[in-house]
């Protein structure tokens, strides 16, 4: 009779722990909707609906490059700083030398990609671990914006550039359709394309890929370059938003980026994820975000509950791989 049972309680198990990790993140987030739609009247409310989609919208876009880095099995810890070189050039190109904002956009995304780039080929070229090159650059890319800021807000941007973070196209705001388009591309790529296999691939077993053909450098290099793309399109979102070059502007952002990531179920050591566990890992951290300032929380108190968030995102990643190896090893003695 036990023997009988035991195989039903492990299928049982594994399928709870399957539905967890796909559905674990819109639960949560469905439950600190409700939460907080009952603890606050100021919520639920359009207006504050609109903010909150907004300020989502500008981490989501970032995610979605880290999210290629991550699936891919690297990390990137600069987009912060990578934000906040790019936002201060591009103030001083239109404020101070009158140049176009079209114009000026197409460098910032270009300036964005290359600083993307640098991140991929430092990684391949020195062998270094992505997560230390990203480090030392994110520190390089900072410092180099504070230098060329000269410690000074750059204000005087033409009046047709806040359109893009401000403006609306009907209820909607414009970062909003921009994040959804993003959000669009990233998906179909990752889940159309040769390429997005091949990203997979990388994270899943980088050996095995190379194996059947793939240029894991070359691959390595791209996607650092797609994250510093999607980063230039934050910063022209920021800088529009903010309407002044500021150093401050941008920091921080990669956190939210990677915290998001691992709550939406993007894996820490790649292989996995998703651009709707992405999006819902981003929901997830605005609500608290905009929660935490509606009830007037000190910035240290919200950095405990963001940091909180970020270990519990990180274990519960880590546990399920160690649970699904355990699992296989199981499987395959079994029919060994």
């Amino acid at each position: 009779m036990v023997a009988k049972i035991q195989p039903v309680v492990r299928s049982l198990y594994r399928n709870a722990g399957d539905f967890a990790r796909r559905y674990a993140p819109l639960l949560i987030l469905t439950s600190l909707v409700l939460l907080f739609t009952f603890i606050s009247p100021n919520f639920m409310t359009v207006k504050n609906l609109t903010l909150m989609l907004r300020q989502v919208s500008f981490a989501t876009i970032s995610a979605v490059g880290i999210m290629f880095v991550m699936i891919s099995g690297a990390i990137d810890l600069s987009i912060g700083s990578q934000i906040v070189f790019t936002n201060i050039v591009m103030a001083i190109l239109m404020a101070r030398y009158h140049v176009n904002p079209v114009l000026a956009i197409l460098f910032c995304l270009f300036m964005g990609t290359f600083l993307g780039t640098v991140n991929g080929v430092l990684s391949v070229k020195l062998q270094i671990h992505p997560l230390i090159i990203t480090l030392g650059t994110g520190t390089i890319y900072k410092g180099l914006g504070y230098i060329v800021a000269n410690g000074k807000n750059i204000i005087g941007l033409p009046e047709s550039f806040k359109v893009l973070g401000q403006g609306y196209i009907g209820p909607v705001p414009i970062p909003v359709l921009i994040m959804a388009v993003v959000a669009l591309i990233g998906n179909f790529v990752l889940t159309r394309t040769y390429f997005g296999r091949y990203v997979f691939a990388m994270g899943g077993n980088p050996e095995a890929a190379r194996l059947a053909g793939v240029d894991i450098n070359r691959m390595r290099i791209i996607t650092f370059a797609i994250c510093g793309f999607a980063s230039a399109i934050t910063s022209v979102l920021l800088l529009s938003r903010v309407f002044s070059g500021q150093v401050f502007t941008g920091q921080g952002i990669e956190f939210d980026c990677l915290t998001a990531a691992l709550l939406g179920g993007v894996s820490f050591i790649g292989g996995e994820g998703t651009i709707f566990g992405l999006i819902t890992g981003v929901l997830i951290i605005g609500v608290l975000n905009n929660a935490m300032q509606l009830a007037g929380l000190p910035d240290f108190y919200q950095n405990v509950v963001k940091g909180t968030v970020l270990l519990v995102a990180v274990g519960f990643d880590m546990y399920q791989k160690r649970r699904r190896a355990k699992e296989t090893i199981a499987r395959v003695s079994t029919h060994g």
